[in-house]
């Protein structure tokens, strides 16, 4: 069936398309799991051994929200004028980032003047969730933000490990704060991740995750810290987007959805709420959400939109963006080809359908003008301030 009609159908249509679509976003929950333990690196990377740390400065702490522009990486890994990478701890679930190797690992990336954004896994295990001491390691790694926790409220029964009660998660992300901010006072510390719901659409599930802070407030000022007023409101949240966005046309935005609404819940404007909010992940959606994923067309075309649409959502709104993922992975039998390199670390075309140069946009920077063919180049420049063409749909569908 037309993806347009799809759409152009009464809401309720619609919610049944997300409700399906809900059973296969299952697979992306630890996406920094899969992504990573699932691809072979072949990209030429600096190696970085476990020896003692040498003496690298750590860059000054991040004042300007609006620079905070990266991608989810694999370790060591980096991308020409991408200035933010995205890695995980061994509690996501994989490798081995810990001790100097983990502290060597950010200062290669510090090195090439590429800032970290590490994230901490939660483990409904109480013993392992409470335990300090991995928290007190990434701490000493010195990375310029820590996510604590990762789609903490996600109750879906295939990933029941994710989820950890309002009462339990408001303990660990407090002892997850402490440890990063007794090492690094004032870097920016993330309360989780808020797990991906359709802006403007999965109306009941972002007022749970509203209702789950509201708990967990709760519980830091009366079990945790009795008689104190801890706020979630001054807290910076993660935020996972997972839609179609730009795709079929400008009209369906789901991150725009979602930042109006998380503005209205801290009462400030879009243009402010990147104090508040980081988009840890932003990536698209081809299956059981009205793409046909047997057509590599429709795929190809609705990826490039997405990717475009994010972008410019957060950069217009100044708001911190990550996009995922870094490659394309194979998980839970699916190849998901919503990287902006290919599984083997090669460059993807702008239409990945399509062969290499078929299409491309003339971006207008502030030097000039600049042609790309790919999506790795294309991310980087639009990072950098340049603007897409105003006919990038019509280049990008025909």
């Amino acid at each position: 069936m037309n993806i347009i009609n799809i759409l152009k159908r009464p809401a309720t249509i619609l919610l049944v398309v997300v409700l399906l679509g809900s059973v296969l976003l299952t697979a992306l929950s630890y996406r920094l799991v899969v992504a990573s333990a699932n691809n072979t690196q072949s990209r030429a990377s600096t190696p970085v051994t476990s020896g003692t740390p040498g003496t690298v400065a750590t860059p000054p702490l991040v004042i300007n929200s609006s620079r905070i522009l990266g991608i989810d990486a694999k370790p060591n890994q980096s991308y020409p004028g991408i200035p933010w990478v995205r890695i995980g701890y061994p509690t996501c679930g994989w490798g081995n980032l810990t001790g100097n190797l983990l502290k060597t690992t950010i200062q290669h990336y510090h090195q090439q003047g590429i800032r970290v954004l590490l994230t901490m896994c939660q483990n409904n295990n109480l013993t392992h969730l409470f335990d300090s001491a991995p928290l007190f390691d990434a701490a000493q790694g010195r990375p310029d933000a820590v996510q604590c926790g990762n789609e903490e409220m996600k109750r879906d029964a295939s990933v029941s490990f994710l989820y950890v009660s309002p009462e339990n998660f408001a303990r660990y992300y407090d002892l997850c704060s402490y440890e990063v901010h007794s090492v690094q006072p004032g870097i920016p510390v993330l309360l989780g991740s808020l797990d991906p719901h359709v802006g403007g659409v999965d109306t009941q599930p972002v007022l749970a995750q509203v209702s789950y802070l509201n708990q967990m407030q709760q519980a830091m000022n009366t079990i945790v810290h009795p008689g104190s007023h801890w706020d979630w409101r001054t807290q910076t949240l993660g935020l996972i987007d997972s839609w179609h966005n730009g795709y079929p046309d400008s009209s369906v935005n789901s991150l725009q959805h979602l930042f109006e609404f998380w503005s209205q819940q801290f009462n400030v404007s879009t243009n402010t709420l990147g104090k508040h909010l980081w988009v840890v992940e932003g990536t698209g959606c081809f299956k059981g959400c009205g793409i046909d994923d047997a057509n590599n067309s429709q795929v190809g075309i609705s990826h490039i939109l997405t990717l475009i649409t994010d972008v410019q959502t957060a950069m217009s709104s100044n708001i911190p963006f990550f996009y995922f993922s870094g490659e394309d992975f194979v998980s839970a039998g699916y190849y998901w080809p919503i990287g902006v390199l290919d599984i083997q670390g090669k460059s993807k075309p702008l239409r990945q359908d399509l062969h290499m140069g078929a299409k491309t946009l003339t971006l207008s920077c502030s030097n000039g003008s600049v042609k790309v063919a790919d999506q790795e180049q294309l991310l980087a420049r639009m990072y950098s301030g340049c603007s897409v063409p105003g006919n990038y749909v019509d280049t990008l569908s025909s």
